[in-house]
């Protein structure tokens, strides 16, 4: 039985325990015993516990990542966590200095934040390295903390050392299974674009869930492109580069399939059709997902022998352009099927050049810490509200009746306290209930005297789990996250009775989910005050991509870098949207009196969607109808519209004054059979709707905020 045909659930648990995320979890919580392994056969089982701890330390910036660069990616928190243990070791026996460095570390480490998500993963393990710290047996003098350090640094070498082998060793299986990731969330969008071809896909609720689905995609692709697009030098790295970038053209045919469907669901003879065509979309994606699980298993997909839906007689003119949007999105599946089949020849040498431009750095800047010392500066404040929860969690745990575990309020403080009121109030609520539920299960393996080989397996698993869904189900690693500090506490102290108090663990939970939650309201970083810097960002890249869209050197450029512009200029758009997006979803959860004006961002996204599609339109017509386009009569036209659309929004080429364009009103026109007939008149239309959005787009923003708009 193929898993497209599995039951529903069986195929969800299929996908998830063989995705590329859960895979790297796994990957990095088998270091734990090689590592505990290594250092116990070499200086006992004490010293194996503190280096458990630091692979437990190391592995937050581990992530599914190219083979190049992946050193680079781990180290800087591997180098920098070792004197952050050893300084909460040597004073930790003096409650005012331990407070002092507990502070300054936390300042410190935030301070990451800087670093966007490639700053998170350090500040949270310089965190578990200062909190863990607190959790090793006190062994006073200085050749102990030494030695307890040594060990430390020993479990991040041996560590860092497994780390790059096994992620050279799974380059492989990576590169299918982020393949597979991509698919699978394309097919979602598919469905989620197909409700609207069906009328069930209008209302607020419906748009921002497929704005969410829209960031999400924009995210997995790019970890897509830094996996896939390295070093294609084999045909099978070819051969899934290039599918790669065939979802990423069919990501653009499904945003302009939906052009006009507005006008044409006000026809009520139209109905029929557009539900057949929403029918079509809906089986293209169940064929995504049937090539999506054959790669999952390593399987050859089966051939793609659909036909597409050919318009009846009589539709409208407008039914039958979507009709012919609708084939393009079959095209790109087919195209899909036909290239993980090998039955197509990847272009190699825009792979090629691909992945010179669009693989994410792997280098670090100094420019964003110099850019950080403002008074505004987000990263700035939240290290300085991190440091006081924590300088005020410490003073808690001191001042509380039991106090034997006192690091546990530091690290609910820690993985609850986000930069943003949206994303603590979340965290804040599922660390509440998978501490709960992680209590239950470690009290239950403890209580049962269960054995420590055992107990190590159980931290592996948590472990794995915990770094798996860290940034996509935030109660699993709760839960998860729970059970390992608590059954590592456990290891680390093998003179404590393996009874365990579950109230104190709960006790100092709510403790620190309480600080965590009061401190988010101390220098808080709203929303609003970072939303005018991302329209303006959004408009930005919109401009920029109109200019390469809608220019024409690509029709006779010998080489593929006209084309690899136009990519750039698409992928910053997709990202800059998708920064909005995630912006506004986390303004939902703030306070009424400082949201932003939700509904008019919700329209700019909406707008700037439709804008992109319209642009998706005419280059699709550029690029695959030329041969039906007179090229000398729509030369001035596409130059005109570039122009219209780039001053409306505030853009204009670098180093170039800008000139005025006369704003021409919006005229309706004769248009001929998009099957048959000169397409000429459709790309005019097309380029008449993209400049009135593109006005439409510029008027909303500006209710958002101040904008501030490069205008000439």
């Amino acid at each position: 039985m193929r898993l497209h045909d599995a039951p529903s659930a069986l195929r969800r648990a299929a996908r998830v325990l063989l995705s590329s995320y859960f895979t790297n979890g796994l990957a990095t919580a088998l270091g734990i015993p090689f590592a505990a392994a290594v250092v116990h056969a070499l200086f006992g089982p004490q010293a194996a516990a503190t280096a458990t701890v630091a692979v437990i330390v190391a592995t937050p910036p581990d992530q599914v990542a190219p083979r190049r660069g992946k050193l680079a990616q781990l180290l800087p928190a591997a180098l920098l966590s070792i004197p952050v243990f050893f300084a909460v070791q040597a004073v930790r026996a003096d409650a005012v200095f331990l407070t002092v460095v507990l502070v300054a570390v936390t300042f410190v480490s935030f301070l990451g934040g800087a670093w966007g998500r490639r700053g998170l993963p350090i500040s949270i393990a310089l965190m578990l390295a200062m909190v863990f710290s607190l959790a090793v047996p006190a062994q006073p003098g200085l050749h102990a903390e030494a030695m307890s350090t040594f060990h430390f640094a020993l479990g991040i070498a041996i560590y860092l050392v497994y780390a790059v082998a096994v992620n050279a060793a799974l380059n492989g299986t990576y590169r299918r299974l982020v393949l597979v990731d991509s698919l699978l969330l394309t097919s979602r969008l598919m469905r989620m674009q197909a409700r609207q071809f069906k009328a069930q896909g209008g209302d607020a609720a419906f748009l921002a869930g497929l704005i969410k689905l829209q960031a999400g995609l924009a995210d997995q692709l790019q970890v897509a492109r830094n996996v896939l697009l390295e070093s294609p030098g084999t045909r099978e790295r070819q051969q899934r580069a290039a599918m790669l970038l065939q979802i990423l053209d069919m990501r653009d045919h499904l945003a302009a399939c939906i052009l006009d469907l507005d006008t044409l669901k006000r026809d009520e003879s139209q109905r029929p059709f557009l539900q057949s065509l929403g029918a079509e979309i809906d089986s293209l994606a169940h064929e995504v997902e049937a090539l999506a699980d054959a790669l999952l298993l390593r399987r050859l997909p089966e051939p793609f022998e659909r036909s597409p839906a050919t318009p009846p007689e009589g539709s409208s003119l407008l039914a039958r352009s979507v009709a012919g949007r609708v084939r393009h999105i079959h095209e790109e599946v087919e195209r899909l099927v036909g290239l993980a089949r090998r039955e197509r020849e990847p272009d190699v040498a825009f792979v090629r050049t691909a992945w010179q431009l669009f693989v994410s750095p792997a280098a670090w800047s100094w420019k964003p810490f110099t850019q950080l010392w403002q008074r505004d500066a987000p990263p700035l404040r939240h290290a300085i509200r991190a440091a006081l929860a924590i300088g005020v969690g410490q003073a808690v745990a001191l001042m509380l009746p039991w106090g034997t575990h006192d690091y546990w309020i530091l690290l609910t403080i820690t993985v609850v306290l986000r930069g943003s009121f949206a994303q603590t109030i979340e965290r804040r609520n599922s660390r509440v209930a998978g501490t709960f539920l992680g209590c239950v299960i470690a009290a239950a393996l403890l209580y049962a005297n269960t054995p420590a080989s055992v107990l190590l397996g159980t931290v592996t698993l948590a472990q794995a789990l915990a770094h798996a869904f860290a940034v996509r189900r935030y109660l699993v690693t709760a839960v998860a996250a729970t059970v390992l500090a608590l059954l590592q506490a456990h290891q680390l102290n093998a003179t404590v009775s393996p009874v365990f108090e579950i109230g104190e663990r709960i006790g100092d939970t709510l403790i620190g989910v309480a600080i965590a939650w009061l401190f988010s309201y101390v220098l808080p970083s709203w929303e609003r005050t970072q939303i005018p810097a991302l329209v303006s960002r959004a408009l930005g890249a919109q401009a920029r991509h109109a200019r390469e869209a809608l220019a024409l050197g690509q029709l006779t450029a010998v080489d593929n870098h006209t084309e690899a512009a136009w990519r750039l200029a698409r992928r910053e758009v997709y990202d800059s949207l998708s920064a909005l997006a995630q912006a506004t979803q986390r303004a939902v959860s703030e306070p009424r009196a400082v949201r932003p004006p939700l509904e008019s961002l919700e329209r700019v996204l909406a707008l700037s969607y439709q804008l992109l599609a319209q642009l998706t339109a005419v280059k699709t017509m550029l690029l695959q109808r030329r041969d039906r386009l007179r090229i000398e009569d729509i030369r001035d036209s596409l130059g005109q519209a570039a122009d219209h659309i780039s001053l409306a929004l505030g853009g204009r080429e670098p180093g170039e004054p800008g000139r005025a364009v006369e704003e021409q009103p919006e005229t309706p026109m004769a248009l001929p059979d998009p099957f048959e007939q000169d397409l000429t008149p459709w790309l005019a239309r097309r380029l008449q709707l993209a400049a009135g959005l593109a006005r439409s787009l510029a008027a909303e923003a500006a209710q958002t905020g101040p904008v501030e708009l490069d205008r000439p």
